[in-house]
């Protein structure tokens, strides 16, 4: 290039450079020029504080007042000379690190916000020193706007050169909101610990450090202590890295056990339900909003149950623990028809710290023992097994890596690590037994069979779908899921039995029904005609229910608990194996109530304690919240299918049968009538892995069981069983195979059955209403006519035996008597081969 080439080009991009400073610093100018016609706040209004509003929480009602936010706020403010160190150390590292440095903002972190917030589109990011924080909560709106924030900056500059950095900290550490009515670091010092703000530990310092980001969702009261102790830990890693303490004082800090003090408020109602709902509503609207935005919150609880479960939790606690050693104890009560969560105790007493009271059990993982078997058998009668499938309960081996009698194959491996043989409740193994009675009587070992033959996967789906949720990892569970391996928190499970309450249909739990702004602006209002999901099919919810609430097969410790509900109630109790829990669950078709009693920090209770020991908390309950609900009765499931297996039906001698005629001896036709039906099974005594394939139930037997890896296990339980069976029946002889007859019912055929016609009253003919209507018939056939089967207009009449071709009754006696009626007769012989006829008349006054 040549030099007067490149001495053009240097003027081109000086004069651009020159264009570019220029416009900078026009833009520069036109900012400056509008920041400064903003109308700021005046500094001397500093000490003059904001009026903010609080939110109110109340009942479904809207008239019972369960919690105010703000009500008796409390705060003392005390000099930084009496704030101690960590604390002060402990803050300025978890917020500002620079606070001592700074102007009041901190440029660098404000453009990596302003980027952030234009790559999202909101106002997210937003980079605040402590300056800015006791700026924005002295004198400014809690808006969300550009104005707002550079107004933030600004008045951040000016105040930090007109006051000392001690005193803004000082402003700031006894202004900041700590949770509910606590505001300053004195108060949430002496409300946390017990001791005044000059006192605390380093721990305890990192702590109070930790929660003003987001105070509900770190409060110590609340559900999230594993994310609070994970941000205290982060403020003594800052505090650390800064210099502010060595690496023995944070390891100390970091071993030490802080016990926070119980929560003192009297001035809350239904309190485990209300810091459940505050939770939800922060997390929607904004830790500020809630203590400030004087938001109106409507909720599904319904005070008069809640008084009613949390007195009866009071009365019953006291036993439990003494006789138990059961210290805590949580119920919930659901609509299963709209999902709305009307009762939660979370605990016995919720300002009790012996028991740490404050903790909300009714939303904690915990093993649900056997109330978890239901949505185990739901998943099998998807898959075409039955209530009356027969299943033996007998002593079985379960894992591969064990002989069927429970020895491990590699003799070097420990049989309590490698076996899998449950045991049941009372050590006694009663052999078949059917679906119903296994799930009405808490069976384990017919419970593990199911799992096994319906799979892991679909029956954690089938829950999903009903609402347990955290259940994700099959291979962690596995055959112990349907034992209570998992954990479900008691909302959730109430909630999923709340499925088999509604016929299938699933309605999520919900706990607010309207949220209003402090102008009463409605801001989320939940919809006024429910939309449930199908999670079942209706008439497998009905199966499962027609299980649990069968008074004929309960078992005998739950019958007297069920009959003072006063209705048709299904109900079902649990136990872990290790007596940590113990659980009663069960509904109507209009209330779901599940109720818990165990230990807050899930060490065991008193050795061989069982779900009865909590079923009479959620009976004495259940029979006063059902009064004031109207009765229901559970929709009837389908009845069983007579062309099933032999062991979908209830029969467990054997898999092979026929169907014969008790009175010709021979093969039943379509002709054979039920009563001379009767069924003969071939005695083979076999799992049911011999009888079908676990993956198409309805399908045919599987050819070579063996190709089963769990058959020899069960079977060898089965065979041992019947041995000692045979041994106390030597007449019960079993059979290879059934031999069926090669000939057919030939007593109950089409020609045989008796042909059937009125003599009268003849067709058309006239009767008075008011007069004995007499009927002759004439029956042809080759057997006598034994009884006689009367209809007027489709309405059974009578039965008559004495003389069935000779009958006589009055017509005004049955009613429903129109002008042209039909008479219609049903004839049996004697070996039950039935003919009909029918006729008409008419009726006159």
């Amino acid at each position: 290039m040549s030099s007067r080439r490149r001495r053009k080009a240097h003027h081109v991009i000086k004069r651009v450079i020159v264009l570019g400073i220029s416009a900078g610093l026009i833009i520069v100018g036109l900012g400056a020029l509008w920041v400064a016609t903003l109308k700021m706040p005046d500094l001397t209004s500093f000490q003059n504080r904001k009026v903010t509003e609080s939110t109110k929480i109340y009942d479904r009602t809207g008239t019972i007042l369960l919690f105010d936010t703000g009500k008796d706020a409390k705060r003392t403010a005390v000099p930084l000379e009496q704030i101690s160190p960590f604390i002060q150390d402990a803050t300025i590292a978890i917020e500002d690190s620079d606070f001592y440095k700074n102007i009041g903002i901190e440029p660098t972190s404000i453009i990596r916000a302003v980027l952030a917030n234009i790559a999202t589109g909101g106002y997210g990011q937003g980079a605040s020193t402590i300056t800015q924080q006791v700026v924005k909560n002295s004198l400014l709106t809690k808006d969300k706007t550009i104005t707002r924030k550079i107004k933030e900056w600004v008045i951040a500059v000016k105040l930090t050169r007109v006051m000392p950095k001690p005193q803004i900290l000082e402003t700031y550490l006894n202004d900041t909101s700590y949770g509910g009515t606590i505001f300053g670091v004195e108060e949430a010092s002496r409300a946390f610990f017990g001791k005044p703000a000059k006192d605390v530990s380093l721990a305890q310092a990192a702590y109070l450090a930790a929660i003003p980001q987001a105070p509900t969702y770190y409060s110590p009261y609340g559900t999230h202590r594993e994310e609070l102790d994970a941000r205290k830990k982060l403020v003594l890693q800052r505090m650390k890295s800064l210099g502010k303490i060595s690496s023995a004082d944070y390891d100390s800090a970091i071993a030490e056990k802080i016990q926070f003090l119980s929560r003192n408020d009297s001035s809350i109602r239904a309190p485990h339900f209300v810091m459940y709902v505050k939770d939800l509503v922060t997390q929607k609207y904004g830790e500020d909003m809630v203590a400030n935005g004087g938001l109106r919150v409507i909720t599904t609880l319904d005070f008069g149950l809640q008084q009613m479960a949390e007195d009866v939790v009071t009365k019953f606690a006291p036993s439990l623990e003494s006789n138990f050693n059961a210290s805590n104890t949580a119920m919930v009560a659901v609509d299963p028809k709209t999902g709305d969560i009307l009762t939660m105790v979370g605990s016995r007493d919720y300002f009790s710290s012996k028991i740490e009271g404050n903790f909300n059990i009714a939303l904690a993982k915990r093993q649900p023992g056997s109330t978890f078997k239901p949505f185990v058998y739901a998943t099998a009668f998807k898959k075409g097994f039955t209530p009356e499938t027969v299943l033996f309960d007998t002593k079985t081996e379960f894992s591969l890596r064990c002989t069927v009698e429970g020895k491990p194959k590699d003799p070097a491996e420990d049989p309590e690590k490698v076996c899998y043989s449950p045991d049941e409740f009372d050590f006694n193994y009663t052999g078949p037994m059917t679906i119903r009675e296994a799930l009405a009587h808490s069976r384990n070992i017919p419970a593990v069979k199911t799992l096994y033959m319906t799979g892991l996967k679909d029956s954690m789906e089938t829950a999903a779908d009903m609402g347990i949720t955290g259940l994700n990892d099959p291979n962690r569970y596995g055959l112990t899921l349907v034992l209570g391996g998992g954990e479900v928190s008691l909302l959730d499970l109430t909630s999923a039995y709340g499925v088999f309450a509604n016929d299938g249909m699933r309605n999520p739990y919900r706990s607010i029904l309207r949220v209003e702004d402090s102008k009463g602006i409605i801001l989320e209002s939940v919809p006024t005609a429910v939309s449930p999901s199908q999670a079942l099919e209706p008439e497998i919810a009905r199966q499962i229910s027609s299980i649990l609430s069968d008074t004929k097969v309960r078992m005998e410790s739950l019958r007297a608990i069920g009959e003072s509900v006063g209705r048709p109630v299904a109900m079902k109790t649990g136990t872990t194996n290790d007596y940590r829990d113990v659980w009663a669950v069960g509904y109507t078709p209009n209330l779901v109530v599940g109720a818990w009693a165990g230990k807050n920090d899930n060490t065991p209770m008193r050795q061989n304690v069982a779900g009865l020991i909590i079923s009479p908390v959620w009976g004495a309950f259940m029979s006063q919240a059902v009064k004031g609900l109207p009765v229901e009765n559970f929709q009837s499931p389908p009845p069983p299918l007579s062309d099933n297996k032999p062991v979908l039906r209830g029969i467990w001698e054997g898999g092979q049968s026929y169907w014969k005629d008790t009175i010709s001896g021979k093969l039943a036709t379509e002709n054979t009538p039920a009563e001379t039906k009767s069924e003969v099974v071939a005695r083979n005594v076999h799992s049911i892995l011999f009888w079908l394939d676990k993956d198409n139930p309805r399908g045919p037997a599987p050819t070579d069981p063996k190709q089963d890896p769990q058959f020899e296990y069960w079977e060898y339980g089965v065979r041992k069983w019947f041995g000692e069976y045979q041994k106390n029946h030597p007449d019960f002889k079993e059979a290879t195979s059934v031999a069926i007859p090669n000939q057919t019912d030939d007593v109950h055929t089409a020609d045989r059955a008796p042909r059937v016609s009125f003599i009268s009253p003849a067709a058309g003919s006239s009767i008075t209403s008011h007069d004995a209507l007499t009927i002759r018939l004439q029956s042809l056939g080759f057997y006598p006519a034994k009884k006689t089967e009367v209809y007027l207009n489709g309405k059974y009449v009578l039965t008559s035996e004495r003389d069935p071709l000779n009958i006589s009754f009055f017509p005004s006696d049955v009613g429903g008597l129109g002008s042209s009626n039909t008479l219609s007769v049903t004839l049996y012989d004697s070996v039950f081969n039935k003919g009909t006829a029918t006729t008409t008349f008419f009726a006159t006054p």
